[in-house]
């Protein structure tokens, strides 16, 4: 059987996901190029995962792994759309598989969104990660209150990182440019907030409690806000759940406690929408107003109601973290309303006929939406590799002019010279690990791909 060559866009853990089914099925013979537009693999594991959750990251090991399989290839720093086309791919390989992740926030569609200190917590993200898209990015942290709008792991990630101490966040791989901001930061109190009651916030139990045992900040949560509700109850016993119940006696535990006078508070706030952000003269946030919420059953569980009661906190930064939504690739079908690309459990669909575009594959939150963790993407990625293995058993896959790896590699090389091969991203992994080494840090990022490149001697 002739090998089958497979191209795979995004270079993040579905990626890796799917290029692991891929080498590890032993029904047809396959090679695997992953392609990414920046120079460094791991996507959000690199520049999404806190910096003072290590452990999390250590499943690059995993993809290490992967990638030191004779029949896999990295090309860094090469971008669909601008240096390859799909039909360029379609040229050089029997099957395209995209794992582009869901790169952009939802907006919350009020007033004052776009006032000049209000954010999506994304950017932020990238910034003290070291996104070399973000680098230049600039948040004014000069403002004493911060407000973070949703109670998800990526709203949560950003209330710890403004609460911790420049002395925590300095034994973590922090971008050195966000580790300098935070060091003269004068936030004191930062707010999370979520629109429905305690028994449906998004966040995992372990990560509540971490925020309860902050070093530098006390939690303060309002007892009647952490009530279980006469909706939230009746949902609960019509399906229990030991983990729901759980986080619930969490907060209300936290609501007993007495703030012990620690350097910043973090105020977690439920039952609260914001329907305006208020700016001052220059255009700049100066409060955030909220309806209080009340909730009702629906048959998609409680849902919050306006109640018509209002109040206002004066803040001067604004993270809206209420959900994400992917990027349409260039020459790539996508569904607009829901964010990902137009797919029937990975095989991607016509927008005219409905039916399955030959050779054209899809995983990751690119193609069922921004559900679940790191871990999730592995059977899902699975379900596609599944699905391409039959279609290249069946004989119905892309019929490429010059497969020959050397021939792809000869075109990437001429339109992007300054492409990075998976060597190449090991030596800077050791060059960052060792920059880190002498400050006892994890790693000291490289954050712009002008540094990338000059420290391969480019």
């Amino acid at each position: 059987m002739t090998t089958l060559r497979v191209a795979i866009v995004g270079a993040g853990p579905a990626g890796y996901y799917a290029a692991d089914h891929l080498l590890r099925q032993d029904t047809v013979p396959v090679e695997v190029d992953l392609f990414d537009r920046l120079p460094t693999p791991y996507g959000l594991v690199r520049l999404g995962v806190a910096p003072d959750h290590q452990k999390i990251k250590s499943v690059t090991a995993a993809f290490d792994k992967v990638a030191a399989n004779p029949r896999f290839r990295f090309f860094g720093g090469v971008e669909l759309g601008r240096h390859v086309t799909v039909d360029d791919l379609r040229r050089h390989y029997h099957q395209i598989l995209y794992s582009t992740g869901a790169q952009t926030d939802r907006r919350m569609g009020i007033p004052g969104e776009d006032l000049v200190g209000s954010h999506p917590a994304t950017e932020f993200v990238a910034w003290y990660n070291g996104h070399p898209d973000y680098r230049d990015h600039v948040f004014d942290l000069s403002a004493e209150r911060a407000m973070v709008v949703g109670v998800g792991n990526v709203a949560v990630d950003v209330v710890r990182i403004l609460c911790r101490s420049p002395e925590e966040l300095a034994t973590t791989d922090i971008a050195d440019h966000a580790l300098e901001a935070l060091r003269n930061s004068r936030v004191r109190e930062v707010y999370l907030l979520g629109r429905r009651g305690a028994a449906q916030a998004a966040f995992t139990n372990p990560e509540i409690k971490e925020l309860g045992e902050l070093p530098d900040a006390d939690l303060i949560v309002r007892p009647e806000e952490v009530e279980l509700d006469p909706v939230s109850r009746a949902a609960l016993d019509a399906s229990p759940d030991r983990a729901t119940t759980k986080k619930v006696e969490i907060l209300q535990e936290y609501a007993r406690r007495a703030p012990t006078g620690k350097r910043k508070r973090l105020l977690v706030r439920f039952l609260v929408s914001p329907v305006e952000v208020l700016g001052d003269a220059r255009g700049h946030v100066r409060a955030l107003r909220l309806v209080k919420n009340r909730l009702e059953a629906s048959d998609r569980g409680p849902q919050a109601k306006p109640t018509g009661e209002f109040e206002e906190i004066p803040a001067g930064l604004v993270f809206r973290s209420v959900g994400y939504k992917g990027v349409a690739l260039p020459g790539v079908p996508f569904d607009e309303r829901s964010g990902v690309i137009l797919n029937d459990k990975g095989r991607v669909l016509d927008p005219e006929t409905k039916r399955p575009r030959l050779g054209e594959y899809t995983a990751g939150w690119i193609k069922r939406g921004p559900t679940g963790v790191i871990g999730t993407n592995k059977p899902d990625a699975g379900e596609t590799v599944a699905l391409m293995v039959d279609d290249a058993k069946a004989g119905t896959t892309l019929h490429p002019v010059a497969p020959d790896p050397a021939a792809i590699e000869r075109l990437v090389r001429e339109r992007q010279p300054r492409c990075v091969s998976y060597p190449d991203w090991k030596t800077l992994d050791r060059l960052e690990i060792g920059r880190g080494r002498s400050s006892g840090r994890p790693r000291v990022k490289f954050c712009t791909v002008e540094e990338m490149l000059k420290a391969l001697g480019r």
